[in-house]
């Protein structure tokens, strides 16, 4: 019995292995994101989003589609360090969809000295030339 289990063990190990690495991946995008958003850093937040028209970002006021609509969204609504506040996210759901997709449901948190904001989020990143990018968020 020791010998089957032994191989069996393995090849489970390799295959959870194999998926972490790229939710480890996706959870060190994310992790930067935190953190440029904390150093109101907008330029490099928007790096895990996928510069592209077709990205599509859904908020309170409908959707938003393009990287630079994104970005310029995020500098209208969060003008400075007092909007943007100290951020924090926690990854509820993380799920592969495909080889190349996966889906992320979380909560994200804005301590602010206006008053703190709050809500939840769903992220949809496509795996494009080796790297994991946003392509759809809505974010409520």
């Amino acid at each position: 019995m020791k010998k089957f289990c032994s191989p069996l063990l393995l090849f489970i190990s390799q295959f959870l292995s194999a998926q972490s690495k790229d939710e480890k991946a996706i959870l060190k995008a994310m992790d930067a994101q935190v953190v440029a958003w904390n150093k109101a850093d907008l330029a490099t937040f928007m790096e895990t989003y996928w510069k592209n028209d077709s990205l599509m970002f859904i908020g309170k006021s409908g959707i938003t589609y393009g990287w630079q609509n994104t970005l310029d969204n995020y500098k209208k609504n969060y003008p400075g360090k007092a909007a943007m506040g100290e951020f924090t996210s926690t990854v509820l759901h993380i799920r592969q969809l495909s080889k190349e997709y996966y889906m992320v449901v979380g909560k994200w948190y804005l301590k602010r000295s206006i008053g703190d904001a709050s809500g939840h989020y769903s992220l949809i990143f496509r795996k494009i030339n080796g790297q994991w990018l946003i392509i759809a968020d809505h974010s409520s």
